[in-house]
C-alpha cells in the first residue's frame, strides 16, 4: 500500500497529537479526588486503560506515517516551459 506524503504526514501528526494530549489527561485524572480511595478506584483504572490504549494507537498510527514517509519518494519539481 502506498501513502501520499500528505497522508503520511497526517498520520505522523495524529500520532504526535496523541502523545501530547493523553499524558496530560492522565496527570489530571491522577490528581482528581475520585481516582483514589485507599487505592486506585474504577474511575482511575478505566481512564488508565483508555489512556494506554490511546497511546498505543498513537504509536502505531505514527509509525505507519513514518514508514509511509520513508517509502514515498519526494515529489519531483519540473521546470515549467516558457510560454510561447
Amino acid at each position: 500500500m502506498l501513502l501520499s506524503r500528505r497522508s503520511a504526514w497526517a498520520l505522523v501528526l495524529a500520532g504526535v497529537f496523541q502523545w501530547l494530549v493523553w499524558p496530560g489527561f492522565l496527570r489530571n485524572i491522577w490528581q482528581d479526588e475520585r481516582s483514589w480511595d485507599a487505592g486506585p478506584t474504577s474511575f482511575f483504572l478505566v481512564h488508565l486503560v483508555l489512556t494506554a490504549a490511546s497511546l498505543g494507537v498513537g504509536l502505531v498510527v505514527g509509525a505507519i506515517g513514518v514508514r509511509g514517509l520513508r517509502g514515498t519518494p519526494a515529489p519531483v519539481r519540473r521546470e515549467r516551459e516558457p510560454a510561447r
